[in-house]
């Protein structure tokens, strides 16, 4: 009898990488246990799946708690337990063999520039719309431990979760600073 087809869609078929990726700013990319997404010199956090979702087009997954870096319409990065449109990052091959993460559905509306992953000199997450690409800031160096098998994240529509909370950054302050490396809240330091 002819196999049942659910089986083949639940066997790993996308060919990605587990990796670290380095930035050009002397610091590891990393995705603590807290969401939170920041660059060390540690190297406990900052191993990521990168799943290959279209042409040159890669979802970043911490491995350690399965979220998925996100960027929303203002241009913050935030972790996704589940894989939307914002979850997809371009790759492109920077000279110097550095390679840019830009988001796949957001950039600058008269120019057309891309909004880019970042950190800055203090290892701090950046704005998607404040990077630019031949920037340091911009440029990563994978360092690929192994390769692995992946299945095809299951995409979720963004308005299915933009009332839950669990993708977009409330608009306060403390919230997009959270999501931003966690460094400058300064209202819930009562603990």
């Amino acid at each position: 009898p002819p196999l049942p087809l659910r089986r083949f869609s639940q066997t790993p078929q996308l060919k990605g990488i587990v990796t670290k990726l380095y930035s050009r700013q002397g610091f590891h990319l990393q995705l603590q246990a807290d969401g939170t997404i920041d660059g060390t010199k540690e190297e406990d956090n900052a191993v990521f799946n990168l799943i290959p979702v279209g042409l040159r087009v890669v979802a970043i997954q911490g491995v350690q708690t399965k979220l998925y870096l996100a960027m929303n319409s203002d241009g913050y990065l935030y972790t996704s337990e589940h894989f939307t449109p914002e979850c997809k990052f371009k790759e492109s091959v920077f000279e110097n063999y550095y390679v840019t993460y830009s988001s796949m559905i957001y950039r600058q509306q008269q120019s057309g520039r891309g909004w880019y992953l970042g950190l800055n000199k203090e290892g701090e997450i950046m704005k998607g719309n404040h990077v630019k690409k031949n920037k340091p800031a911009a440029h990563f160096l994978p360092k690929p431990l192994k390769v692995a098998m992946y299945r095809e994240p299951s995409l979720h529509d963004l308005t299915e979760f933009s009332r839950s909370g669990s993708g977009t950054p409330t608009k306060s302050r403390s919230a997009s600073a959270l999501l931003n490396g966690g460094k400058a809240v300064s209202q819930n330091e009562s603990t």
